[in-house]
């Protein structure tokens, strides 16, 4: 028998497939931890505050309800939040060469893992804004807006965000930019007290959208289209009807000349424009995104770096396992079939992989549940094909 890939191991052990998993998945996440770690090594003037940032990102993978200076600090193990709060304050280092370098380790992995699927997939830029609500005038962005994550006008401050998703592999977020609104760059006092860098001029959203995509194209990605609601891109008008109601979503694509264009391929591109969602979702709900209570220029764009980080982590670790730990039975083809004796599992997912980092390995208790929460949500996958079967039945039969 050969060898395991370099990123891979075998598990000789009596309990059940879906423990094996979990231990693989456990040493494959710190391996690319470490990995990461190291390639971070030059971004920092010292070594301290790069061990430090080691002990940041990890912590933010962790199960903790709360992700602040202080839970942080305690969960790495430091005695107070001081070195926690230095490391985004005033330690010196490169918060956006730190993203140059997550984007350069996300990217790799990601493309190794569309390898080894056997299938290349559509390299895609998706484009969105997400917020965080705030309190007060002192904030760096600060401004009464509207903020997605309220629903609302509400005082908050927004950053544009650049994911980069390889069709049927995996995503994560690979650049990032605040956006500041023109009063408070116009204002000397507010700049200094906001700590506002001085070459910094106001981009709009659009702008900084198109500021992201040229810096990742400049760093050698190749995407293969880039995707955003209408507040950033527009062009050729992609129109999809909801089979059940029949309502309508408009899409608007650009197709660069000589880029070439089909329908199925500008559906396939609208398609992952939905990553960027799933990398806030877990980027705030795994990796506290939107929990700094930080208030600088500097230490938000810290704290935001640090979140690609970890995401990236497990987002690659998830990718390099997607085919070994899929294990979902066939999906169903007659909207009367019996659901599988077996449903499987479901890949690991960027979720399960940060849980699987925060208790490596798992026991006993952690494995079985893990197990029993994948099995589930492969079941519930089957369960929604089937009625999107008889739905669809349903509407020819009506036609």
């Amino acid at each position: 028998m050969g060898q395991p890939p370099g990123d891979h191991a075998f598990v000789r052990t009596t309990r059940p497939e879906a423990a094996a998993a979990a231990r693989i998945g456990a040493g494959l996440g710190l391996r690319k931890r470490a990995e990461l770690l190291e390639l971070l090594r030059p971004c920092f003037a010292r070594v301290e505050p790069w061990l430090q940032a080691g002990k940041y990102a990890a912590a933010l993978m962790s199960d903790l309800p709360r992700r602040n200076g202080w839970t942080l600090a305690e969960r790495a193990g430091d005695r107070t939040p001081d070195r926690m709060q230095r490391l985004l304050s005033r330690a010196v280092w490169d918060a956006f060469a730190v993203m140059r370098v997550v984007r350069r380790f996300a990217v790799a992995g990601l493309d190794q893992a569309a390898r080894g699927s056997g299938r290349r997939g559509l390299a895609i830029g998706a484009i969105d804004e997400t917020s965080q609500v705030k309190q007060g005038e002192r904030t760096a962005g600060v401004k009464r807006h509207y903020l997605g994550c309220a629903g609302k006008v509400a005082n908050g401050i927004t950053t544009v965000h650049l994911a980069y998703a390889r069709e049927g592999t995996g995503h994560a977020l690979i650049a990032a930019r605040q956006w500041i609104p023109r009063e408070q760059l116009e204002d000397p006092a507010r700049r200094t007290m906001m700590k506002l860098p001085p070459g910094l001029a106001f981009r709009t959203k659009g702008q900084l959208a198109i500021d992201l995509i040229g810096e990742v194209l400049a760093d050698g990605v190749r995407l293969d289209f880039a995707c955003g609601d209408e507040v950033y891109l527009r062009h050729y008008l992609l129109i999809r009807r909801t089979l059940a109601t029949g309502e309508l979503a408009f899409c608007y694509c650009y197709v660069p000349p000589g880029q070439p264009v089909s329908l199925s391929r500008l559906i396939r591109a609208a398609g992952c424009r939905w990553p960027v969602e799933e990398d806030f979702r877990s980027g705030k709900g795994c990796f506290g995104l939107d929990e700094s209570q930080v208030r600088l220029f500097t230490a938000i764009a810290r704290h935001t770096a640090l979140v690609m980080a970890a995401l990236a982590i497990c987002a690659v670790t998830a990718a390099l396992l997607r085919r070994r730990t899929d294990t979902r039975a066939p999906a169903p083809v007659r909207p009367d079939q019996s659901p599988p004796a077996d449903p499987g599992m479901i890949p690991l997912t960027v979720p399960e992989t940060c849980h699987l980092l925060a208790h490596p390995p798992p026991p006993g208790a952690a494995s079985h549940w893990l197990a029993w929460r994948r099995r589930h949500q492969a079941l519930s996958a089957w369960y929604h094909q089937r009625t999107r079967l008889a739905r669809n039945t349903e509407i020819a039969l009506v036609r």
